[in-house]
C-alpha cells in the first residue's frame, strides 16, 4: 500500500514497471550483502582465470617468504594452488619467464666453450600452467564425495577407484586416518665424509658402515639404511641451475650442477669426462673405448651381427658403467641400458649419467642381488668393471647368469681377455674354467684395431648341459628353495634352471618394437602370479587413452622438458609404453609388496626394478623430472609415514619438475598440503590428479624457513 502511494503520480500503465525496478534492485543488493565472494555470482569471473602461469606468478625474493596463494575451483572441475616459492639469485635463477603461457626453459648465458646449449633448450617450463578446460574420459567417472583441496571447506566430486583395465596394485583406498601434521622442514644432517647435497640415506648411513664387521664383499657399498627414517631435507647445490636439455645433455652438463672434478683428473687420459668453462664436457671415450664408443658399438656388431641392436637386443645392463656413455650412445640404436655402478672412488658416475639424461642406477654386486628378475636382460655389457667374476665360488658370475635372458650375451672387455702378464692369464684361466661349468659358449673372442680384446659368452636356452655335466659343480637350485624374490636376498652358489620342471621357459620375445605390445603367454620361473592377457592388453588400452587424452593435455607439465621420469608403483609399464614415442625414458619401479609385475616389463622391452618405498631409492637428490605415482600411497602409509615418502619424493625430484599423483581425493587431500608446505605449487584435475611442481625453495641452516 506504502509502494502504491509513492508511485501514485504515475500513470496505472508505468506504475508496475516501476515497482519491478526497485525489487530487483532490493534483491540484488541482498545478493550482493550475503553473497560469499564476487567469483559467486554468474556473471563475474576472476581476472587470474584467463591468465597462464607466467601472468599470474608473484616475484619473490630469496629472503623473502612467500604468500599463500589461495585455492581456486574452476567451473571445469580443476582445483589449483600455486605457492610461490623463492627463486635463486641472477647466476642460478632458471631462465626467466615471459608473460607467454609457455615460458623458455632455456638454460644460462655463459661464455665458456663449447658454445652454449640455449639455442637448443626446449621452449616453455610453465610449473604452475593451468590446465585445460576438462574432456570426457573414455568411461563414465565414478562419483565420489571427499574433502577437496586442503584448506578448502567446499565438497568436491571427482573421479576414483579403479577403471576397467586399469592396473590399481594394491587399491585405490587406506589413506591415512588421523590428519597430517605439517612438519617444520629442516636439511639433512649428514656424517662424516657426506656430501650433504648428494645425500642418499640408504648408501650415506655412515655409522651403519662402521659397525659392518667385514667390508670384503663390498659390503659398505650396499643398503644400510637409517632408523628413524629421514624426515628432512637436501640441500641444493651452490649455483645449481636447470639441466641442460636433452639431447645436448648427453655431450655436456652444468659443473655445478654435478660439482665433482676428481674424474677429470683421474681419467683424464680416457676421455671419459673434462671440465670446459662452466661445462664438464663428455667426448664419449672410455677406458676400452680408444677409438670413442660409437666405434666400440659398431665393433661389437661387426664381430656379432646376430646381437642386432634395436631389433633383436632391446634391454642391456651395463655394469661399471662409468659415465655411461656406453648406454648414451646405444640409444642411437634403439638400445635401453641400464647403467649400474656403486656409489664409490669413482666419484659420481651414475650422478654424470642421470645428469646427462641416461638411465641409471646405483648398485654393486656383494653379497646381496642386484634388484632385477631372472632372466631379464638381452645383454650384459663390462668394460674393466673391476669385478672378479670368479670369487667367492663365482658368485658374481652366477648373479649375472641369474638377470641374463637364456640366449643373451655377455660381452666382456678386460685385460684378462688380451694381456699376457701373469695376473691376467691367471684370471683368463679362472673365467674359463667358470663359464665352462655352467654352460656358457664363448661365441666370439677379438681384438679391435687398437689390440683391445673384446669376449662374448651365450647363455644357454634349455637344461641339457647342466645335466650332462661330469661335475654339478655349481649344483642346480631346486626349485622348492622360497621365493624368487631379490629384494634384500643372498646371492645363488645354485645354478636356477633354465627351463622348469613344469616345461615353462623364457622364449627369446619377438624383435623390438614388436615386442612392446606383445602377447606375453611365457611362464615366469620366478612368480607365482598369474595374469590375463585380457587384463594386460586392458591395461594397455587404458593407459595409451589416459595419457593421450589427459597427462599430455591437460596436466601443467611441459613435457618438452622431461628426459628422465620414474613411475612408482609400474604395474605392467602400461604408462611407460603410452610414452614410448616422447623423448623420455621411464624408470619402472615395481614395489615389493605388489604383484611381481616386473618380469611382463622386461619381456616388453622396458627397463626397472623392485623397491620398497619406505625406504629410500638408490639415487642421486634431483636426478629425475617426474616422478609418477597412481594408487600405491594409501597402502603405503599403512606401513610408513606419508612425510617421509614426501621427503624422499622431494629428494629424488629436479627443481622446476613435477610429482603427479593419481589417487582418490581422500589421499590427494593428504599429500597436497604437504607439498604445499615444501613450496610446490599444486594443482588437482579431476578431482583424481594431483599435480605438483617442485621449486627452489629450501629451508635455511638452522631449520627456519625463509
Amino acid at each position: 500500500m506504502a509502494i502504491s502511494s509513492a508511485f501514485s503520480f504515475l500513470s496505472d500503465r508505468k506504475r508496475p514497471i516501476a515497482v519491478a525496478v526497485i525489487l530487483f534492485i532490493v534483491l540484488s543488493s541482498l545478493f550482493l550483502l550475503f553473497s560469499p565472494a564476487p567469483s559467486a555470482l554468474p556473471f563475474f569471473s576472476s581476472p587470474s582465470s584467463h591468465l597462464s602461469s607466467s601472468e599470474t606468478s608473484i616475484p619473490v625474493s630469496s629472503n623473502e617468504s612467500p604468500p599463500e596463494a589461495p585455492t581456486s575451483v574452476a567451473s571445469d572441475g580443476v582445483s589449483s594452488r600455486a605457492t610461490a616459492d623463492p627463486v635463486p639469485d641472477s647466476a642460478d635463477a632458471p631462465p626467466p619467464t615471459t608473460t607467454t603461457a609457455a615460458a623458455s626453459d632455456g638454460v644460462f648465458n655463459s661464455t665458456a666453450e663449447p658454445p652454449r646449449p640455449d639455442a637448443a633448450a626446449a621452449a616453455g617450463d610453465s610449473e604452475a600452467e593451468v590446465p585445460s578446460p576438462d574432456h570426457a574420459l573414455p568411461t563414465p567417472p565414478v562419483e565420489v564425495e571427499g574433502s577437496g583441496s586442503a584448506g578448502n571447506n567446499e565438497t568436491t566430486t571427482g573421479v576414483s577407484g579403479e577403471r576397467d583395465g586399469e592396473w590399481q596394485g594394491g587399491g585405490g583406498g587406506g589413506a591415512v586416518e588421523e590428519p597430517v601434521e605439517l612438519p617444520s622442514w629442516e636439511l639433512c644432517e649428514v656424517g662424516k665424509g657426506v656430501v650433504a647435497a648428494d645425500y642418499i640415506p640408504c648408501l650415506d648411513n655412515v655409522e651403519a658402515i662402521k659397525a659392518l664387521k667385514s667390508l670384503r664383499h663390498m659390503e659398505h657399498r650396499e643398503r644400510h639404511c637409517p632408523e628413524p627414517r629421514p624426515r628432512c631435507l637436501v640441500p641444493l647445490p651452490e649455483r645449481y641451475r636447470r639441466p641442460v636439455p636433452w639431447p645436448l645433455s648427453r655431450d655436456m652438463i652444468w659443473y655445478n650442477n654435478v660439482p665433482h672434478p676428481k674424474l677429470v683428473e683421474y681419467k683424464k687420459d680416457q676421455n671419459w669426462v673434462r671440465k670446459s668453462g662452466n661445462y664438464f664436457v663428455f667426448p664419449g671415450g672410455g677406458t676400452q673405448f680408444k677409438n670413442g664408443v660409437t666405434a666400440y658399438i659398431r665393433f661389437i656388431q661387426q664381430i656379432l651381427p646376430n646381437i642386432q641392436w634395436g631389433i633383436h637386443t632391446r634391454t642391456v645392463l651395463d655394469v661399471g658403467c662409468g659415465v655411461a656413455s656406453f648406454g648414451g650412445y646405444l640409444l642411437d640404436r634403439k638400445v635401453i641400458t641400464m647403467s649400474l655402478a656403486p656409489k664409490d672412488e669413482h666419484e659420481a658416475q651414475i650422478q654424470f649419467a642421470l645428469e646427462r639424461g641416461i638411465p641409471a642406477f646405483l648398485a654393486v654386486i656383494g653379497t646381496q642381488k642386484l634388484p632385477f628378475p631372472d632372466n631379464s636382460f638381452d645383454v650384459i655389457h663390462c668394460a674393466r668393471c673391476r669385478v672378479h667374476w670368479y670369487a667367492d665360488g663365482g658368485k658374481p658370475l652366477l648373479e649375472l647368469n641369474r638377470v641374463l635372458r637364456p640366449g643373451g650375451y655377455y660381452i666382456w672387455s678386460a685385460t684378462p681377455v688380451y694381456r699376457k702378464d701373469q695376473r691376467d692369464v691367471d684370471d683368463w684361466k679362472a673365467m674359463v674354467a667358470l663359464t665352462k661349468s655352467i654352460c656358457w659358449r664363448t661365441v666370439v673372442k677379438s681384438r679391435d684395431i687398437n689390440k683391445i680384446g673384446v669376449v662374448i659368452y651365450q647363455k644357454p636356452t634349455s637344461n641339457s648341459c647342466y645335466l650332462d655335466r661330469k661335475n654339478n659343480k655349481p649344483p642346480l637350485c631346486s626349485e622348492n628353495d622360497g621365493s624368487r624374490s631379490p629384494w634384500y636376498t643372498p646371492l645363488d652358489s645354485c645354478l636356477f634352471p633354465v627351463v622348469s620342471s613344469s616345461g615353462g621357459g623364457n622364449s627369446w620375445p619377438i624383435s623390438w618394437p614388436e615386442r612392446l605390445n606383445m602377447k606375453h603367454t611365457t611362464t615366469f620361473n620366478n612368480s607365482s602370479i598369474q595374469f590375463s592377457q585380457e587384463k594386460m592388453d586392458s591395461d594397455t588400452n587404458h593407459w595409451k587413452d589416459l595419457v593421450s587424452e589427459v597427462y599430455l593435455n591437460e596436466f601443467a607439465v611441459n613435457w618438452s622438458s622431461v628426459r628422465n621420469v620414474m613411475d612408482m608403483n609400474a604395474g605392467f609399464g602400461g604408462f611407460a609404453a603410452s610414452l614410448i614415442h616422447q623423448p623420455l625414458w621411464v624408470m619402472n619401479v615395481v614395489p615389493v609388496d605388489q604383484p611381481d609385475t616386473l618380469p611382463i616389463i622386461f619381456n616388453r622391452g622396458l627397463i626397472g626394478l623392485y623397491h620398497n618405498w619406505c625406504e629410500s631409492f638408490n639415487t642421486y637428490p634431483r636426478t629425475y623430472d617426474l616422478l609418477h605415482m597412481s594408487y600405491l600411497l594409501g597402502p603405503l602409509t599403512k606401513r610408513c609415514h606419508i612425510i617421509e615418502v614426501a621427503a624422499e619424493i622431494d629428494r629424488i625430484l629436479r627443481p622446476g619438475r613435477w610429482f603427479v599423483l593419481q589417487d582418490t581425493i581422500e589421499v590427494i587431500g593428504k599429500m597436497e598440503p604437504i607439498l604445499r608446505s615444501l613450496h610446490y605449487r599444486t594443482t588437482i584435475v579431476r578431482q583424481r590428479f594431483l599435480v605438483a611442481a617442485k621449486g627452489f625453495w629450501r629451508p635455511d641452516s638452522t631449520g627456519s624457513q625463509s
